[in-house]
């Protein structure tokens, strides 16, 4: 005698298994995902650079940035939290939470004048203006 039984699907293995996942509620925010890397935009003007950091999440005094020289690193301390309660019953049923530190580091062409340096955050985006240090502008070099 054969004892084996076709399912179709997992469903039809563990039904109250897929019933009570069916039933749990989804996050409302949709994006929870935790924050890999900064990204930059660096643009140059005869005067100083102009970066653009996407670090979405940071709050201004969770952010640090360095310059020494020509190199800038910046890191920030990310928090994320969401959590759902069910209204009824006044219990929690998700809470999903992200706290890390992201970082990135670059070198630029000139020395930066630490002094002069202008940071600002806005809207999960640090806007930073690194002027470049007198006398260490680049020229060209004509070759004989």
């Amino acid at each position: 005698m054969n004892a084996l039984t076709r399912f179709e699907s997992l469903d039809d293995m563990f039904p109250e298994l897929f019933r009570r996942l069916s039933a749990w509620p989804a996050p409302a925010s949709g994006n929870i995902e935790p924050l890999r890397e900064i990204r930059l935009d660096v643009d140059e003007n005869e005067k100083d650079y102009a970066v653009r950091a996407e670090i979405p999440g940071a709050k201004k005094e969770d952010i640090h940035v360095e310059v020494d020289g020509n190199h800038v690193s910046i890191s920030a301390e990310v928090k994320k939290d969401f959590e759902q309660k069910d209204e009824k019953k006044g219990r929690v049923l998700v809470r999903e939470t992200y706290r890390g530190r992201v970082a990135r580091s670059f070198t630029l062409g000139c020395d930066i004048d630490e002094t002069q340096v202008a940071a600002r955050l806005e809207d999960g985006v640090l806007k930073l203006t690194l002027p470049k240090r007198e006398g260490a502008r680049s020229r060209k070099i004509s070759i004989e």
